[in-house]
């Protein structure tokens, strides 16, 4: 069965809900959007690691702002899509990289502050930030946004559909926070990709992406639980670390869709 793409999603939000979309255009740090804000506190970025409930909140995209709606505030909270200019600038960290990011106000920060019970400040990536990835296996580099690594992850439907031969009740695609998914194909397929198409834009395949508690916590009640990570660990483990889903670069300034043909071209050379 050729290889289709059948769903992508954006997370304005480092760790919010994500958004289901039609189209992206792949910019110089990731899909459109995609992981530009996150909630610090002091340098360290916030995750539903320890704020599980960060997974029943909801982000829709306007013409020109955010809203962000949570079960635990009446009202929502509408962000710019661009902050002011003159706001002040400040250094966080996202795992062991520095990048900037810009404050984007004081009611945004007493919003999520009063949402999650815990002091934080919501920040946004400007566009003169200078993170980066470096490819795993081409050694390409590209800007990243506040992604944990890399511009994008790929996860194939088969492998999930795999997964879920485990259990009685199937695991939603949510649980692993994809940007791109593809129908078609083995599971597990994407494991040995390297260069390859999604409609015309050139990507990468260049590092497994290893799991983490996340995808244990339920995107939809925020509750937490073993699985799917246990099961994972039984026939998905390699050394300490657990893998699910392809973290990749791509050509930039490209515009992707759901149902264009994704084309693999090469595989990895046989590294662990």
């Amino acid at each position: 069965m050729s290889l289709q793409l059948s769903e992508i999603y954006i997370y304005p939000i480092k760790s919010l809900r994500g958004i289901a979309v039609s189209e992206a255009l792949l910019t110089d740090r990731g899909l459109a959007y995609d992981r530009r804000w996150m909630l610090v506190d002091g340098q360290n970025f916030l995750t539903q690691r320890d704020f599980p409930q960060m997974a029943q909140m909801a982000v829709t995209l306007q013409n020109d702002s955010l809203k962000v709606s949570s079960p635990n505030q009446p009202h929502s909270l509408t962000i710019p899509l661009l902050p002011n200019a003159e706001a002040p600038i400040t250094t966080v960290q996202v795992w062991g990289d520095l990048a900037t990011g810009q404050h984007v106000s004081e009611e945004a920060d007493a919003w999520f502050s009063d949402a999650l019970g815990h002091s934080c400040t919501l920040v946004y990536m400007p566009d003169g930030s200078s993170r980066s990835a470096t490819g795993r296996v081409s050694s390409r580099e590209q800007l990243v946004s506040f992604a944990d690594g890399y511009p994008a992850l790929l996860i194939g439907q088969s492998s999930l559909d795999d997964l879920n031969n485990h259990f009685d009740e199937p695991v939603p695609m949510n649980r692993f926070r994809p940007n791109l998914v593809f129908i078609g194909g083995e599971a597990y397929e994407e494991d040995q990709w390297h260069e390859f198409t999604v409609g015309n834009a050139q990507c990468w395949a260049e590092k497994p992406c290893a799991r983490c508690t996340v995808i244990t916590i339920d995107q939809s009640t925020a509750k937490r639980g073993k699985e799917p990570l246990a099961t994972l660990s039984k026939y998905r483990k390699q050394g300490n670390k657990v893998l699910f889903g392809q973290n990749i670069m791509f050509e930039v300034g490209k515009t992707i869709s759901i149902g264009d043909p994704v084309q693999v071209q090469t595989y990895k050379p046989d590294i662990s």
